[in-house]
């Protein structure tokens, strides 16, 4: 009796940072073969045992079926994929994954250059965060051709869940849409607990009681309790936040809209990481609200100022 098996393609993954690493893991125990490359190399080390580690950029696709990139922003990403030669290398019918977060505009720039180089492109931010990583279970934003993101298909289910949003470009579109929301409602969180804290409530049970209501969201569960324990560790650090709104403000001014909301929340980023604050997780955007108050947000029934 004869047994067929499937063979995996091989993938080089570029960016093993807070999001990389546990995407790397989830692909490496799903059976697929990986070259490994970041800028840091050492940062590859943990997986040296089970995946190649290269050099350069360059080097780790020449034999890639795909290609993956998880960057810090669009600037980056443009470095490593055109300044240090990737596409240059890549093998004919390969497969451009940048799930990394950068404008609409470079996306659509970036599949003009891979179909130039004769691969495939797709745009797949991804939301979730850290947890959301390493549980497997990111939300996946493709943009590109059905049939690129089908061929996709395993090693987004390897990661979480993928959901086509149209054309290149339009994951990126998708995900500005995913920071908007996330960026505001972490502000407004903020302002909600420092209010009813500051009037002599205790915030944990403030949250606990609108957790069962209409404000009900992930980030009220997640984030708030990262408030009430003052716990801003990163996961999704602040700069890549206050970078994400740059982007999500400087789409709006392109499409001639005002989007008073996210200009607000921009600021507030913009303070938290005028203070030092880079490296905090995005919820420590309170802290900068602390700031603006010279109030902080205490245990039950606290009137600190």
């Amino acid at each position: 009796m004869t047994t067929t098996t499937t063979q995996h393609p091989a993938i080089a993954f570029l960016g093993i940072g807070l999001m990389g690493a546990p995407m790397t893991r989830n692909l490496l125990d799903a059976g697929f073969p990986m070259v490994l490359w970041n800028r840091t190399a050492s940062k590859c080390q943990p997986f040296a045992d089970e995946a190649t580690v290269a050099a350069t950029p360059a080097a780790a696709v020449a034999k890639a079926d795909i290609v993956i990139t998880m960057l810090e922003n669009g600037d980056v990403v443009d470095q490593v994929l055109e300044g240090q030669g990737v596409f240059d290398a890549l093998k004919p019918g390969a497969l451009v994954i940048d799930m990394s977060s950068v404008q609409p505009s470079l996306a659509r720039r970036h599949a003009e250059w891979a179909q130039a180089a004769g691969a495939g492109y797709i745009d797949a931010p991804v939301s979730g965060g850290t947890v959301g990583a390493a549980e497997a279970r990111l939300s996946i934003m493709a943009g590109g051709s059905e049939a690129d993101i089908e061929r996709a298909g395993p090693v987004f289910a390897a990661l979480g869940k993928c959901t086509r949003i149209g054309p290149v470009g339009a994951g990126q579109l998708a995900k500005l849409a995913n920071q908007a929301i996330v960026g505001i409602t972490i502000g407004a969180v903020s302002e909600a607990l420092l209010l009813a804290a500051k009037g002599g409530a205790d915030p944990a049970a403030v949250r606990q009681a609108l957790m069962g209501g209409f404000a009900s969201s992930r980030i009220l569960e997640l984030h708030g309790q990262r408030m009430i324990d003052r716990d801003f560790a990163p996961g999704a650090p602040a700069r890549i936040q206050l970078k994400d709104l740059r982007m999500i403000l400087d789409e709006a001014r392109a499409e001639g809209l005002t989007l008073p909301l996210a200009q607000q929340v921009h600021q507030g980023y913009l303070s938290l990481v005028a203070d030092g604050h880079s490296d905090v997780d995005h919820s420590g955007l309170l802290l900068a609200l602390e700031h603006l108050n010279g109030a902080r947000l205490g245990t039950a029934h606290s009137k600190e100022s």
